[in-house]
């Protein structure tokens, strides 16, 4: 704690505003700091103790409120944003505290307390929700318009014409099916979402759910002359987890690697038995899943998964997918207390490892 020379503070007034995790400042009627604690020096940088408020604040909505109640008016709230070193948003509350309080002498004008309420992590949140939603009425208003135009071509110049209406009823069930696909996946990523938190309990092998992937995945990968080649060891140890959510994201992964892979190269599926595998720490288990192609640019693959996110929008749509895929695996091995990394070359291999812990770990 720093406290003005002269202010009327005891040792109980310290270990309170020092305890206080938010930042706190306390300033006298002519604006200068009286006190602040530690969080207001390293969250918002107050450190001129004894000194005006305006050489360590100077955001002009913080500084109004606090003219506003120096001037008399009852307690403000200002929702106040720092762009530095990294964006933080805070609720900050204005509130008046009395002269005697802060000065042996009785005449002393009213001064004011700041605290400051770090809302940055709600700010986050609204708006993710907002671009979420945004994102979903995108993805479906252009499925929905298409479907809508081409039911009233076929109710007009198209109504006599057969080979037309072939031709636009398979368009519109390729857009029909492209919505339940977007409409399941935001189903499965609500309920991996919501269940993050809880912990699989299963003891579950990965040999069996990876040979589903590939007896899944065979045909698409034929028709790109591409061979699923797995690598699974006889003794890889088993791991807790759920298996239908663990297929799902060995799906994901490997019809990724299927679509954006080099045709008639082949996907490497590759098991290993870890002694300790990232973040979590501790025995587990790495499954690679590598492809030949044109690979992903470096800056592109912190945000690969994100809801919505597409390296190349229109490939990704014309393939049918939803932006979704990979944000689902993220939640399920998260949910797994697991680790996903990813690496590529530009024109050589990609490759997505997700890391489990071995069952009991």
């Amino acid at each position: 704690m720093e406290f003005k020379n002269g202010t009327k503070f005891s040792r109980l007034d310290a270990a309170v505003l020092g305890s206080i995790p938010e930042p706190v400042v306390v300033i006298d009627h002519q604006r200068d700091v009286v006190a602040a604690n530690r969080s207001a020096k390293t969250d918002i940088g107050v450190s001129y103790t004894g000194r005006a408020l305006a050489l360590s604040l100077r955001h002009p909505a913080a500084l109004e409120a606090v003219d506003q109640v120096l001037a008399g008016d009852p307690a403000r709230t200002v929702e106040v944003t720092f762009p530095a070193p990294s964006p933080r948003t805070f609720d900050l509350i204005v509130a008046p505290v009395p002269g005697d309080a802060l000065s042996p002498n009785a005449s002393t004008k009213p001064g004011a307390v700041l605290v400051f309420h770090d809302i940055t992590a709600e700010k986050m949140v609204d708006q993710m929700r907002a671009d979420f939603v945004a994102n979903v009425s995108h993805e479906l208003r252009s499925p929905l318009s298409s479907l809508l135009g081409f039911i009233e071509t076929l109710r007009g110049a198209a109504r006599d014409d057969p080979e037309a209406t072939e031709r636009f009823l398979g368009i519109m069930a390729s857009e029909a099916e492209r919505m339940t696909r977007l409409i399941n996946e935001l189903l499965t990523l609500s309920k991996v979402e919501t269940e993050e938190h809880i912990r699989p309990e299963n003891s579950v092998e990965l040999g069996p759910i990876l040979n589903q992937v590939s007896a899944t995945l065979s045909v698409r990968a034929g028709d790109r002359r591409m061979e699923i080649e797995f690598d699974i060891p006889d003794n890889l140890p088993a791991i807790t987890g759920e298996s239908d959510e663990l297929t799902q994201v060995f799906l994901n992964l490997v019809a990724n690697a299927v679509s954006y892979g080099t045709a008639g190269t082949p996907i490497r599926v590759v098991a290993t038995a870890q002694i300790s595998i990232p973040g979590p720490g501790g025995p587990g288990v790495s499954v690679a899943i590598i492809n030949r192609g044109e690979g992903i640019p470096p800056d592109e693959i912190p945000r690969l998964t994100e809801r919505f996110y597409r390296v190349d929008k229109g490939r990704s749509r014309k393939m049918g997918g939803t932006g979704l895929g990979l944000a689902i695996v993220k939640h399920i091995v998260a949910r797994h207390r697991g680790h996903l990394s990813i690496e590529s070359e530009p024109s050589q291999e990609t490759s997505f490892t997700v890391f489990l812990p071995c069952s009991g770990a």
